[in-house]
Formats: C-alpha cells, sequence, structure tokens
C-alpha cells in the first residue's frame, strides 16, 4: 500500500486471521509520538523494547518502527490533527502504540498543539507564542482512533509494584484486568444540549409514548448498550481470561436501577458466557448450589456485582477479581480509580483493540509544561509496550522489561513522581532520575 507521508520501513506485515496474527521476526509496528510529553516519553520506550528484544532473543528478531503522525506532527504533515492516512496505516499495520495527545477541554474555539492553551481566535498562540500549533477545537483525537477503527475493547491491567508507595492497605494484592466497552454507551456521543431540536423531540416523544415528564430545559443523552456490543466485549474479556489461566469474570453494571441497559449487559453477559464458554465457566449460583461452594478444577467463575458496591470491592479485597467487563463509563471511572489504589497514572497501561487492530498507550496526559525537560515517568508506554509484546507472543521481551521495572523500582532508581511519594514515605536511599535515566535504569536490571 502507498501512503503520502507514512513510510513503511522493510519488514514483517503483521497478519490476521479469525482474529489470530502471524507475527514474523521483524514486525513492522506503528509508532506515534504523541503532543507534549509524548516526544520525551515515547524515545525512552522503544529504546527500552529494543533492548529487551535484543536480549531476549540474540538478534533473532527486531521490530521495524514505522513512524505515524497525528495530533502536532498530523497538523504540521497534512493540515490536520486527525488525518485519514495515519488511520488507514493501524489498520493496514495492525498494531501501533502512541504516546498522548492534546484533547481540548473548554468551549473556546481553538487549541494550541504545543502547550494545550485555548484561545477564541487561530494564528499564534496566546500563550507559548508559537504560531504553528493553533487549530480548530476537536474532538478527542484518542476517542476518534477508537471510532474510526472499531477498537471495541479499552484493556486496562492493574497491578502493584513493589516498592511503589500506595494510599491502600491491600495494594499489593491488586492484580486485575478491566476490559472497558468503548463504541456505546455515554461514548457513542449521543448528546443533544436543551433547547435543541433532537433534545425537545425526545421529550415529547417520552411524555407520548410513556406518559412520563421531563423537564423541557433539560439536555438529553441517550445510552445505547446492545446484545452484539455487549457480547464482544464479554468474549474479549473471557478470551484473556482462558488465555491468561485466570480464575474469574465479572460483569459490572448498575442493572439495579437501569435494567434495561445496564442490567441488560449482565444477562447477556451470562448468556455469552454459557453459549460460547460453557464447559470452561461456571456461575456463583452452580458453584453454591452444585459443588458447595468449592471451586471446580479448570474453570472461570462468572460473577457480577453492581457498580457502586465494586469501587468499595477493590479497595477492600481486590484479590477476589482477576477480570472485569463493563459498560464504557463505569469502566472509565473503575480504570482510574483502581490505578490509583497502586499509585497512579504513571505506571498503568493501556490497549485499544478489535478482532484485528491493536492500538497500544500510555494512559495519561500530554503535561505540556514539562515536554523537552526529560522529566517525567515514561512507565504507562513502557508498560503498554509489555502489553503489547505479550499480544505478540513475544513473553520473553515483556518478561525482561517488568523485570527490569520491578528492581528499578525495588531500588528506589525512579523519577520525579515516585521519587516524592518514597522520600515521603520516609526512604532514604531514592536516587531521582530523568525520563530517559529511568529508562536506562530498567534496561540495566533486565
Amino acid at each position: 500500500m502507498q501512503f503520502k507521508e507514512v513510510q513503511v520501513p522493510e519488514g514483517d506485515l503483521i497478519q490476521s486471521e479469525n482474529g489470530k496474527l502471524t507475527i514474523g521476526d521483524r514486525p513492522i509496528i506503528g509508532v506515534l509520538r504523541g503532543d507534549g510529553i509524548g516526544t520525551d516519553i515515547t524515545p525512552v520506550m522503544q529504546k527500552v523494547v529494543n533492548t529487551a528484544v535484543e536480549k531476549a532473543f540474540g538478534g533473532r528478531r527486531a521490530i521495524a518502527w514505522c513512524p505515524l503522525y497525528a495530533g502536532l506532527e498530523g497538523l504540521r504533515r497534512y493540515g490536520s490533527e486527525f488525518p485519514d492516512e495515519t488511520v488507514e496505516a493501524i489498520r493496514y499495520l495492525r498494531i501501533a502504540i502512541k504516546g498522548p495527545f492534546t484533547t481540548p477541554i473548554g468551549e473556546e474555539t481553538h487549541v494550541c498543539l504545543h502547550c494545550a492553551h485555548q484561545q477564541d481566535k487561530p494564528g499564534k498562540c496566546e500563550k507559548c507564542g508559537k504560531d504553528d500549533g493553533v487549530c480548530e477545537r476537536f474532538r478527542s483525537i484518542n476517542v476518534r482512533f477508537r471510532q474510526h477503527l472499531e477498537l471495541f475493547a479499552c484493556v486496562r491491567p492493574i497491578r502493584y509494584f513493589a516498592g511503589v508507595p500506595a494510599p491502600n492497605k491491600y495494594a499489593d494484592k491488586v492484580n486485575f484486568v478491566i476490559f472497558r466497552e468503548n463504541t456505546e454507551d455515554v461514548y457513542a456521543g449521543y448528546d443533544f444540549e436543551n433547547g435543541s431540536d433532537t433534545a425537545r423531540a425526545i421529550i415529547d416523544l417520552i411524555k407520548q409514548r410513556e406518559g412520563r415528564e421531563i423537564r423541557s430545559d433539560s439536555g438529553i443523552g441517550v445510552k445505547p448498550i446492545s446484545v452484539f456490543g455487549t457480547k464482544r466485549i464479554v468474549r474479549k474479556a473471557l478470551q484473556w481470561a482462558v488465555a491468561q489461566n485466570l480464575p474469574s469474570v465479572t460483569l459490572v453494571h448498575k442493572g439495579n436501577i437501569m435494567k434495561f441497559t445496564e442490567g441488560s449487559f449482565c444477562k447477556w453477559g451470562y448468556e455469552l458466557a454459557q453459549e460460547e464458554f460453557g464447559d470452561r465457566t461456571i456461575t456463583e449460583k452452580a458453584l453454591w448450589d452444585d459443588f458447595d461452594g468449592k471451586m471446580p478444577g479448570g474453570k472461570i467463575l462468572m460473577k457480577d456485582r453492581i457498580a457502586d458496591s465494586i469501587f468499595q470491592q477493590i479497595q477492600t479485597r481486590p484479590d477476589e477479581y482477576s477480570v472485569l467487563a463493563l459498560p464504557n463509563l463505569n469502566g472509565d471511572y473503575l480504570s482510574d480509580a483502581a490505578i490509583a489504589l497502586v499509585g497512579g497514572l504513571g505506571l498503568g497501561p493501556g490497549a485499544n483493540m478489535s478482532d484485528d487492530v491493536a492500538l497500544f498507550e500510555a494512559t495519561h496526559g500530554t503535561a505540556p509544561k514539562y515536554t523537552g525537560m526529560d522529566k517525567v515517568n515514561p512507565g504507562s508506554l513502557i508498560l503498554s509496550a509489555v502489553m503489547m509484546l505479550n499480544h505478540m507472543g513475544w513473553y520473553e521481551a515483556a518478561d525482561l522489561i517488568l523485570r527490569g521495572m520491578e528492581r528499578s523500582i525495588q531500588d528506589a532508581h525512579v523519577t520525579y513522581d515516585l521519587a516524592r511519594l518514597m522520600v515521603r514515605d520516609g526512604r532514604s536511599d531514592v536516587s531521582e532520575v530523568s525520563c530517559s535515566g529511568f529508562g536506562e535504569a530498567i534496561i540495566q536490571r533486565m
């Protein structure tokens, strides 16, 4: 395939058939640096990954990195922060990894991709003074990648690293994976301003059909949750549990209030487990009715929990959970709450996946005030690369990186964010290192 700006290097194109990948010894992987601190952390991640692959496979394997462009780099090369060519290149390559991208959060008409400042006119940025990074406000680049590539599963492994000061006394027991549905629920984007024709029409329709009154000055959101969307996210979660030999999958929902959306998510999830994984799964009811509460060998326990209660339970007994599957909004909340249990977003990896394409990512923002300072923690993106290597079946390289990071943290050779927490916790042997220094510390300890 020919591209305008993307230069595909020599290497092995990744193939996919029925969701199963074929990976050569020199796979071509897309890499997007991202905005802000993405320019600091992405090269560090690549160096750590390249070293781990070299050590693990003795030169027999290597990644052929293919630069792709969005955000500020997309604006410079294509005149768009979200180029169509980049979407097509990710679809073509099947696996990519990206740094963070600027996301406008206010109501101003323009945003600067250098410093994230928002203003009401184009041209030079009123804050940083640069004249090549201001563009019209846009919907989240991250969300658009998910929607354009139909990356329906947001996958967030949450685990504790020994030595990281964590606010929860049971943090060392946290080790689970969150599967958040990416295309439905509130992320479908059916959100209508109060007074708009669509909002008024929906209010009138509900009054006519159901006889129920909604205040006329209300904004209206529509929350679609389908059989199709539910079953494919639960299938993905169960596939993970089977592949990793994990003991349970928990469906998280608010079905006690929203019976026909979130309640149906729970019902349809159980149906999928029975239809496609009936020989591998058992419900909590069957566990007690048929096995007196004693888990039979080779089975995965299917259970469900109300959304508000799960926030308590991951704090008080996190070791009871190994895989959790959720609709979008609950999954968003739970992911950030869970990573806070173990020390924060700096060590939180993530990926967005379909059955054929996987986009791995840093799960934090662009922190533009630190851009170019070689200061921030690259751990989130490095751990996302660990997910990527495992996804590729290159487990040996992934394990080397994990080992190196575990030892770096235990030795207190860490970036400023972890260093200040360790000092506050009373450690006297902390060595604060730079972003690239943390990468070197990991490499030295592989």
